[in-house]
């Protein structure tokens, strides 16, 4: 107000300053923490996969499929971010996997698959515990149901199952397919679709599937490419870029 004195002023110029440097620094190290988390994540991602030699890289593709079939289907930053870090720990529920099943290169017997299928539900545990994961820890445990509602582990069905863990269904599958396994070859990517194709309105969301055989191309570049690909769809890698 006028008049005003020079005095009170410089002091109040010097409180805005303060307190815009002590919000700057907080942001920055919002920034480092936030850093931290998502490259923590990657790194348990990276560990969960080194447990088995047949499935290396295996959630960082699942990761990247997930995210062309969901920006393929115009989903926003925010989604993006979320389907990213679903995707990195969606198989952390098979740390408490024993490692003789996990790598057994043979077919599991009836008793083995049964500790197989407790691995969603074993990710729901330890996500929920984590407050900046809570939202996808339902997302993990729901992305081996299928889309008639025989699968596990609450038999849901269709729509009930949440979008993201349809998504990383798709994307799961394909890679499972196209990888060598300890039991099998891999299949070509021309017989994956095809079999994601047959499996629509079955296993999976019959409208994603077609929205999956839609983007194939961008599927098959992206894995002979991934990391160059991960880069171009990552919300995570531009933001700490």
């Amino acid at each position: 107000m006028k008049p005003f004195d020079p005095g009170t002023l410089q002091i109040t110029v010097q409180q805005g300053l303060k307190k815009f440097e002590i919000l700057t620094q907080n942001t920055e190290l919002s920034k480092d923490l936030n850093e931290l988390f998502y490259k923590t994540i990657k790194a348990i991602s990276s560990a969960l996969d080194a447990k088995d030699p047949y499935t290396h890289g295996h959630s960082y593709r699942v990761t990247l499929y997930s995210m062309i079939l969901a920006k393929h289907i115009g989903s926003d930053d925010k989604f993006m971010e979320e389907i990213e870090t679903a995707g990195l720990l969606h198989d952390i529920g098979k740390i408490g996997i024993p490692q003789s099943i996990l790598c057994k290169p043979g077919k599991l017997t009836d008793e083995e698959y049964e500790i197989m299928k407790k691995h969603p539900e074993q990710a729901e545990k330890i996500i929920m515990e984590v407050k900046q994961l809570h939202i996808i820890s339902d997302w993990l445990k729901s992305h081996h149901e299928r889309w008639d509602g025989r699968g596990y582990p609450d038999g849901l069905k269709g729509e009930e199952i949440p979008l993201s863990a349809r998504i990383i269904a798709l994307a799961d599958t394909y890679d499972a397919m196209t990888s060598t396994r300890s039991y099998r070859k891999a299949l070509t990517h021309e017989d994956a679709i095809a079999e994601i194709q047959r499996c629509a309105g079955s296993q999976f969301d019959p409208n994603l599937a077609q929205k999956f055989i839609e983007c194939q191309d961008e599927m098959l570049k992206a894995k002979d490419n991934s990391e160059e690909y991960y880069k171009k769809y990552s919300c995570l890698e531009k933001k700490f870029k």
